[in-house]
């Protein structure tokens, strides 16, 4: 990784991904300058040692100028199921607000971008471990939004020459800092399942026991976000003019719901019941990423990999949360 201090552009940096990576930023030595509306982000969330802007991607041009080395890019509404009912929203500001993100860093001069992408660009994968060269094929406005960016982020490194990586990411999880998972809706296994351990849910609903899996339930591929993070300083190295490379980020290998749910027992100490559900429609039994490609052109590989190290750092999280809510 490169050492000369560098100004980077973090919008979406108050949300969960995007401020642990503006914290990897500044542990760098780069200067770092956050662009977020807030809508689901949080402004103690911006790390300490960042310029905070409040505002909207769409209005990227006012802020960015030539002074800025590249753009890392994690504003986008991310809620599957909201996008099924409120489709529009997500073209509007993950496509238009990218749409206009790109022509500001057009104008400025600005020629290095990393976005944040999504497995679920891929929809519904026959088999695993996931490669990039599996179909893109969303089963949501949120996936399908997310698939178009990247289709303009490659009509735009080959035709003005950006240098840009997408990076597609399976199951974020774990906490760095003051960062943790905080949807709302929680909709996400570790954070649903320590609800229950905190005493804020009853039971985890599991969703089919009779996948053709070891236990019989759906097996995922979780990473954590400190991985994900350095994922992307090295993805600003590798990023060369006029190429748009995809790379999934995965540990390469899958726990199953019932492996969760027992590692968050062993961790937390406390009971965690379990109420079994029908399977949910689309929910493949194995999804697990070949983390291949980020190996060979990021040199990048997971170091947290560890599912109790991973749900640790969400409890602790969690705990700090309970503490601090009203």
């Amino acid at each position: 990784m490169s050492n000369s201090r560098k100004k980077y552009l973090v919008t979406g940096g108050a949300g969960y991904v995007g401020s642990v990576v503006a914290a990897h930023l500044l542990e760098a030595g780069h200067a770092v300058t956050v662009l977020d509306d807030l809508s689901t982000g949080f402004r103690e969330g911006v790390p300490a040692g960042a310029e905070f802007i409040e505002g909207r991607v769409q209005d990227a041009a006012k802020w960015l100028d030539a002074s800025y080395d590249g753009v890392l890019h994690f504003a986008a509404y991310s809620q599957v199921g909201e996008s099924v009912v409120d489709p529009e929203k997500y073209w509007v500001n993950n496509v238009g607000g990218t749409t206009a993100l790109l022509a500001a860093m057009r104008d400025a001069g600005v020629r290095t971008l990393v976005f944040s992408s999504t497995a679920a660009t891929y929809g519904e994968p026959a088999s695993s471990p996931v490669t990039e060269a599996f179909p893109t094929a969303p089963t949501n406005p949120y996936g399908a939004s997310k698939l178009a960016v990247d289709h303009m982020i490659t009509g735009e490194a080959a035709a003005h020459g950006l240098a840009a990586v997408s990076l597609r990411y399976f199951n974020v999880a774990g906490a760095y800092g003051s960062s943790g998972e905080r949807h709302h809706p929680e909709s996400h296994l570790i954070p649903l399942v320590l609800q229950v351990a905190l005493g804020r849910r009853e039971t985890i609903s599991v969703y089919g026991n009779d996948y053709p899996t070891p236990d019989g339930t759906c097996v995922r591929d979780y990473i954590h976000v400190a991985d994900l993070a350095d994922a992307h300083l090295l993805a600003l190295d590798a990023a060369a003019p006029g190429e748009h490379l995809i790379c999934n980020l995965g540990n390469g290998n899958g726990f199953s719901v019932r492996e969760v749910i027992e590692t968050v027992r062993q961790v937390t100490g406390h009971p965690v019941p379990e109420t079994p559900a029908p399977r949910r429609a689309g929910d493949p039994a194995v999804l697990v990423a070949s983390a291949a490609t980020a190996g060979e052109r990021l040199g990048w590989q997971p170091s947290r990999a560890d599912l109790a190290g991973i749900v640790a750092d969400a409890w602790d999280f969690a705990r700090r949360e309970e503490h601090r809510a009203p």
